[in-house]
């Protein structure tokens, strides 16, 4: 798992910047299902897939340390905890439908050739 950097040990590049805080195939799922509203873990692990529960636990520590989501646990039995988007979190959003805009690009220009 990742540390939180401080600004002195966070790469020169902005472009590495960013692929140091959401370059991970799991960061990037987390993000776009945060995007549209508060999750719990279970629901956040259902929708991003094959993850493991360990895996899933470890790359949301990680991004409550960088600022990008934050965590909200309930004096409840049993404990309930939600999962959200920070300001940061979704200033990421431009970056997440650039993607899917490529993604979407790209898969119709392979259809496009196989036929």
């Amino acid at each position: 798992m990742c540390e939180q950097k401080t600004i002195k040990e966070l790469p020169a590049c902005p472009v590495e910047t960013t692929l140091t805080l959401i370059g991970d195939k799991w960061k990037v799922l987390i993000l776009r299902d945060l995007m549209s509203g508060t999750k719990r873990f279970g629901e956040l692990k259902k929708s991003v897939g094959s993850v493991s529960q360990k895996v899933l636990t470890a790359q949301l520590r990680d991004m409550e340390a960088s600022g990008l989501v934050s965590r909200k646990v309930y004096a409840e039995v049993p404990p309930r905890v939600e999962y959200s988007l920070t300001a940061l979190g979704q200033s990421l959003k431009p970056i997440l439908d650039a993607m899917w805009s490529w993604g979407e690009d790209y898969k119709a220009s392979n259809l496009a050739k196989s036929k």
